[in-house]
């Protein structure tokens, strides 16, 4: 039996195929190596504050700033009265950014606050907010009624947006949520915020 040509055709269809492969494998490498090998939320990204070049004017002591947090995204945005102004880069307490239920859980709690206290103490460039409030005891009450927290849980307290230490800003680099229960930016970026930002100013909390 003649194997000639059979083996010819094999020998050509496997330059064929080593041709082809070579062809894709860069792409292949190109598109999907990053993902199987970075994680997103553990790369860093060189977070940096973004900000409009300019904000609107306070009016007879009026406050024209808001803050939005999603937690996320892992963003504080502030806004005024000609919309978007700023954003910040920041981290929570507990990684699985789930609304707070107790004292103690580490994690950061949703929903509409107010900045009460604006301190540069232990945190630096700290602005406190007003939990709990209504709303959070609202809350708190009924998650214990239904057993979704212990009868003898507390509320806790002392939620605020603060700095990190100064050589420790690569933690919100990482995204490495960190705190007790507080929103965490940048050591240099808290300063920022601090500088313009009033007690009064509400704030939203959101996944």
């Amino acid at each position: 039996m003649n194997r000639g040509p059979f083996l010819i055709n094999c020998s050509q269809s496997l330059r064929y195929m080593k041709t082809a492969l070579y062809g894709i494998l860069p792409l292949f490498l190109l598109l999907f190596l990053p993902g199987i090998f970075v994680s997103q939320k553990h790369q860093n990204l060189n977070t940096n504050i973004t900000k409009r070049s300019f904000a609107s004017e306070k009016k007879n002591g009026d406050n024209p700033y808001y803050i939005i947090i999603s937690k996320k995204n892992y963003e504080l945005k502030v806004y005024d009265d000609l919309g978007w102004y700023a954003t910040y880069p920041c981290v929570f307490g507990s990684n699985d950014l789930s609304d707070k239920l107790m004292e103690g859980d580490k994690r950061t709690p949703e929903g509409q606050f107010r900045v009460v206290l604006k301190k540069n103490a232990k945190w630096a460039y700290e602005l406190l907010l007003d939990y709990p409030n209504q709303q959070s005891v609202e809350k708190f009450r009924q998650r214990k009624a239904r057993g979704v927290i212990p009868g003898n849980a507390r509320i806790g307290g002392g939620i605020a947006i603060h700095a990190t230490r100064p050589q420790e800003e690569w933690t919100v680099d990482y995204y490495q949520n960190w705190t007790d229960g507080c929103i965490s930016l940048k050591y240099s970026e808290a300063k920022d915020l601090y500088s313009y930002i009033p007690v009064g100013t509400p704030v939203t909390i959101t996944k």
